[in-house]
């Protein structure tokens, strides 16, 4: 079977059923009722695709509002495919509309095209490519859709609370060739019960996300400040960033705006939080000195926790990475810095951890998942590099990665792609897109794996 060709016949179909995917605003919400406990919209893209699988007649299975499966083919073992249908906020910086779907020089431009929504419209086309060649199923295949990837995989606790464990699974939702290695990722919380006051600094706002490079952050200060105004215009300049200064009845405000970027590599952003904090922590005295000076002193030009003492890599996963995602500081109520570890395959977590100590901040850590590690000998992984290579032509090599895919809750898993090497990687950037060429080429590679992995040759 051509594969790639039988892609191209649905391409059609496969962007206009990315495009419907997109229009679904479905990021993590406060607006929940008791069948949408992560929103309305999260909710809604789930729903699409179990209705998508009753009419293409797959057996489908909503799983507590928050998960759901499409299953096809027989046989004891089964063969998960794992994608999400949630994504992270907006943020700013778009040219293109988030939700729209715009289809521009090879692109399809939104929210959720290349995570992860793109790809597992491919993996979907490719599911249905197999099952329309009309050959036997040895295993059972099962397309499972999660809605809190990009938060805490609480839709995956849930699903396998009930659901069988698949014997063997992807995710299409990192890089190709295949991922065998998942750093571990923990959030770190840095906080203090004695930084509340300040004479000028009244709060200190950046980010939202732990995954996310912040990219604006916001200081209000008491006074005109008016001196400082030329100061951090030029210091905006300096830093290759924009800024803005407002004045509201005795008190300024100062916002500056970085680059949003994926947690797993914080240097491809710029974290607008740590720099407002390099730009204040000159200019201020007393507790918020100390909170500034403390997040640029630790976290400016330093994400692999040098600073900190916390820097570790090995051969298998590389380097530990640290992304300070969450920055706030309110006078009179809160200091805190919550912080994105993605440490490597071999790190002695526990160790390290519980030796360390803050003079004026006190660590705790907020959750913890440990690396995830399958055998590259494995005949799985032989059998996907083997797809991989006979619909590319390209070696099927290993990689190492530091972000968090549905993975690390399989017994054995991969992340499968669906980033091409040599691809920019513009998840939870601004004007996220996926190249149509190569969404195809995918879906292809999909087809290919599904076919060898659980069908009658």
């Amino acid at each position: 079977m051509d594969w790639l060709l039988e892609a191209n016949k649905r391409k059609e179909t496969m962007l206009r059923e990315l495009q419907e995917l997109v229009a679904i605003p479905s990021v993590l919400s406060d607006d929940t009722t008791p069948t949408a406990p992560f929103g309305k919209e999260v909710k809604q893209a789930l729903d699409w695709f179990l209705k998508k699988g009753k009419t293409q007649g797959y057996s489908v299975k909503n799983v507590g509002d928050i998960a759901g499966h499409l299953e096809i083919g027989q046989g004891e073992e089964l063969l998960g495919i794992l994608g999400h249908v949630d994504v992270v906020p907006v943020g700013s910086g778009w040219t293109k509309a988030p939700f729209g779907g715009e289809i521009e020089n090879g692109r399809l431009y939104g929210r959720g095209t290349i995570d992860d929504k793109g790809p597992t419209i491919a993996a979907w086309t490719a599911l249905n490519m197999v099952k329309e060649a009309g050959v036997e199923f040895t295993k059972r295949v099962r397309l499972i859709i999660g809605t809190d990837e990009e938060s805490e995989f609480r839709c995956m606790d849930r699903y396998f609370k009930t659901e069988e464990m698949p014997s063997i699974a992807f995710t299409p939702d990192a890089d190709f060739p295949i991922i065998n290695a998942e750093k571990g990722i923990a959030t770190l919380v840095f906080s203090t019960f004695s930084m509340h006051e300040d004479a000028i600094l009244e709060s200190f706002i950046a980010g939202h996300r732990t995954n996310m490079v912040p990219d604006q952050a916001t200081a209000i200060l008491n006074g005109q400040l008016a001196e400082w105004q030329e100061d951090f215009k030029a210091f905006c300049k300096e830093h290759n960033v924009t800024g803005v200064v407002e004045q509201h009845n005795g008190s300024t405000e100062l916002t500056l705006n970085g680059k949003s970027a994926h947690a797993m590599e914080p240097e491809d952003g710029i974290n607008a939080g740590v720099l407002l904090a390099l730009f204040l922590k000159d200019r201020l005295e007393g507790d918020g000195q100390k909170f500034v000076a403390f997040v640029a002193d630790t976290f400016y030009q330093d994400s692999r926790g040098r600073k900190l003492g916390l820097e570790f890599m090995d051969e298998q996963s590389g380097n530990t990475t640290f992304n300070a995602g969450i920055i706030r500081f309110e006078k009179k109520k809160t200091a805190m810095i919550t912080v994105s570890m993605r440490y490597s395959i071999s790190y002695p977590f526990e160790e390290k951890i519980a030796a360390y100590r803050l003079k004026d901040f006190v660590l705790d850590i907020a959750s913890n998942s440990p690396p995830h590690y399958v055998d590259g000998n494995d005949p799985f992984i032989k059998t996907l590099q083997n797809a991989y290579e006979k619909q590319t032509g390209d070696k099927a090599d290993l990689l190492a990665i530091g972000g968090g895919t549905y993975a690390r809750v399989l017994d054995k898993g991969v992340a499968f792609g669906m980033l091409f090497p040599g691809e920019p990687d513009v998840a939870h950037q601004a004007d996220e897109f996926v190249d149509i060429d190569n969404l195809v080429k995918a879906t292809a590679i999909y087809a290919e794996a599904i076919y060898q992995l659980a069908c009658k040759k």
